[in-house]
């Protein structure tokens, strides 16, 4: 089932959490993965194979490059579920 935009920026939040140690309430959809929340490509590829596994998707390696905002994320992710 798909889930809200809501329900993924609150796991992509966790995810990113997991991740980087950043607070989980600090990932809102403006922020920028690399300039905001300090996301590095190597991270970025976790990050992404993390939400594909909670979120049931698939997020092909040359995607994760277009996926610049959390919002992005939220967008992509959101899309592929339905």
């Amino acid at each position: 089932m798909a889930q809200s935009e809501q329900e993924i920026l609150a796991g992509l939040a966790e995810i990113v959490n997991e991740e980087t140690g950043l607070p989980a309430d600090s990932v809102t959809p403006e922020k920028s993965f690399t300039d905001d929340l300090d996301v590095d490509s190597l991270s970025m590829m976790t990050i992404a194979t993390l939400a594909e596994e909670k979120f049931d998707v698939r997020i092909p390696d040359e995607e994760v490059g277009n996926l610049r905002t959390v919002q992005d994320a939220v967008d992509y992710i959101n899309k592929a579920q339905s």
